[in-house]
Parts: structure tokens; sequence; C-alpha cells
């Protein structure tokens, strides 16, 4: 019996038909104390950290920008994989529609202790 009720294996683009929203991670496996979860995106989050933790961006489809404090601004095309060190200030920016798989530990919170009407708790990203 597995010991959490995600699937062992997918298929990680057709994972992405059952996100209809922009910003709203869904976790779609768990590895050890990491969730691994997708995301649609488009237009920018919010300013936010994670004083704990690393997160982990890969970006399936589309293109990312991550903005950082002082100006510096990271680009990631499709393909392109980044990781955010815990207590970095960051927004994540699409211009156009980008799918997104995130690897972040299970007590990860989606913005940080920033709340905006995007913020997801982790049972929303759950379901």
């Amino acid at each position: 019996m597995p010991l959490h009720p995600f699937a062992e294996s997918f298929n990680l683009e057709t994972a992405f038909d059952d996100i209809t929203e922009y910003w709203s991670p869904k976790v779609v496996a768990q590895v050890n104390d990491q969730y691994v979860k997708i995301a649609k995106v488009r237009g920018q989050l919010v300013w936010h950290d994670h004083a704990h933790e690393d997160e982990l961006f890969f970006v399936v489809r589309g293109h990312l920008k991550i903005e950082y404090e002082g100006d510096r601004m990271v680009d990631l095309p499709a393909g392109s994989m980044h990781v955010v060190p815990r207590g970095t200030l960051h927004n994540p920016i699409a211009d156009e529609e980008c799918w997104l798989m995130l690897v972040e530990p299970v007590q990860t919170k989606h913005t940080g202790d920033v709340a905006s009407p995007l913020t997801r708790t982790i049972e929303a990203q759950l379901r």
C-alpha cells in the first residue's frame, strides 16, 4: 500500500490539464519531505521569501523571470532550472502563460509570510 496518495508515475504534460487557475500550484508527488508541484503562471506573483526553505523552479513550457532585490533578474526559458535560496526576497514573473514544476519542502508556504489574493494554502494545493 502506498505511503501517500500520489501516483508512482504520471505524464507531466497531461498533468497540467487539471490546472485551471494561474499561480495556484497543485501537489502531484511527494519525495521524502519534499513536494513536487506544478503550476501555470502568468503575470507576477508577489515579492516574498521563504525564511527556512530553498525553492526549485523548473520551466516546463514558456518563459519565467525571477526578480531579486537590487535589480537582479534571472531569465529562465523552457527547460531551465533555478534554485531560489532560503531567505531570499524574490518575485516570479511570466509575461505569457508559463508551466512550472516546483520542488520544495512540505512545510513551505506558497508566498512565505506575505498574504496576497494569489496566496494558496497547502490544503488547496493538495486538492
